[in-house]
């Protein structure tokens, strides 16, 4: 059960990110951490919001092999 409903919040997070013109496969984590690396306002200001649950989570969780297939690239 508990993988189920990880499987679940991971689903919503890639949602999310369809939602905001990202990769449909891509966590907001993975694109964030990958904004922040590039220097852009949001991407740093959302890792550091996330770094108060989990330290260095956007920088762990970029996924290099996804994001090409964005509606809107950052």
């Amino acid at each position: 059960m508990r993988r189920y409903l990880w499987n679940i919040l991971i689903a919503l997070d890639q949602f999310g990110n369809a939602l905001a013109a990202g990769s449909p496969d891509e966590t907001i984590s993975s694109r964030a951490g990958k904004a922040q690396a590039a220097g852009r306002r949001w991407g740093c200001i959302l890792c550091r919001m996330l770094d108060w649950f989990e330290r260095d989570h956007c920088a762990r969780s970029i996924e290099a092999d996804e994001g090409e297939d964005a509606a809107l690239a950052d």
